[in-house]
């Protein structure tokens, strides 16, 4: 079992639904950004996506494309993102860590060389948006074989025709996108959330995440209650970007985070 698998069995076992956070690593600059990341479990997060910055984030609003910008114009790499998890996992060696981003700075890399790298550092799964299933021999069934878990996106395009392929090499949760379009376009409803996170559930035991369009607590708790928990990626960024301090940051989250665990 991965840091994913325990961490939502606990969840189960608690009868507690799961807050995820995503931050862009490097964003505003490293040390920032790893305060910041160190501070996310005592705010309440359950999972850390910790984003890879990449030059042409096709899958990301505005919010996370800024954040990616900043973060290589600061001079974040893949290597220095994995420098994050390591510098982190120094004081924390129970939360998951998911790395998301783009197949081109591991396939750059080298495949078996990133996941000796992530699986080193601490890594627990791996999002890459822009590798659908007909790809998975390319990094999801090896990352599988190196013991890290293959997250894959549901959303709500994928019918029932394309659920099965979808799920079938995933692992650790399902993230369903809760809105059609990029990151930040808009407000998750949980009335329309609820049917899609059923079917997905009806197709798999493993959890089942919704992301995109949650941004406060309320709204965490509406969405997490139809599902197995949620994820808050652009508002967490908008509050980086805005230059609060790190403890403001992560006084959002921890709001965010109370909300989600009352779904």
């Amino acid at each position: 079992m991965t840091r994913i698998d325990t961490t939502f069995a606990k969840l189960k076992s608690e009868g507690r639904k799961a807050f995820v956070s995503y931050i862009m690593g490097g964003d505003p600059d490293l040390e920032t950004s790893l305060a910041v990341m160190k501070g996310l479990p005592g705010a309440g997060v359950d999972i850390i996506e910790l984003g890879v910055p990449f030059t042409d984030p096709m899958a990301d609003g505005p919010t996370i494309q800024l954040a990616g910008q900043r973060a290589l114009e600061g001079g974040q790499t893949l290597s220095k993102t994995l420098d994050m998890v390591r510098r982190f996992r120094e004081g924390d060696d129970t939360t998951p860590i998911v790395l998301m981003g783009y197949y081109n700075p591991i396939y750059n890399r080298g495949v078996d060389q990133f996941l000796s790298d992530a699986k080193t550092a601490g890594v627990d799964g791996l999002i890459v948006v822009d590798l659908p299933p007909e790809e998975d021999r390319e990094l999801c069934i090896p990352a599988q074989a190196a013991g890290l878990n293959f997250i894959r996106l549901a959303t709500p395009t994928t019918d029932d025709n394309r659920l099965p392929k979808v799920l079938q090499n995933t692992s650790g949760f399902v993230y369903y996108v809760s809105i059609t379009g990029i990151t930040g376009a808009a407000a998750a409803q949980a009335s329309e959330v609820a049917p899609e996170v059923a079917r997905i559930k009806a197709a798999t035991d493993l959890p089942v995440i919704v992301g995109f369009g949650i941004s406060t607590p309320d709204t965490a708790q509406q969405i997490a209650s139809v599902a197995d928990g949620c994820v808050v990626g652009s508002a967490i960024v908008k509050e980086i970007s805005a230059g609060k301090p790190v403890a403001d940051v992560l006084a959002y989250v921890r709001a965010l985070a109370e909300g989600a665990h009352r779904g």
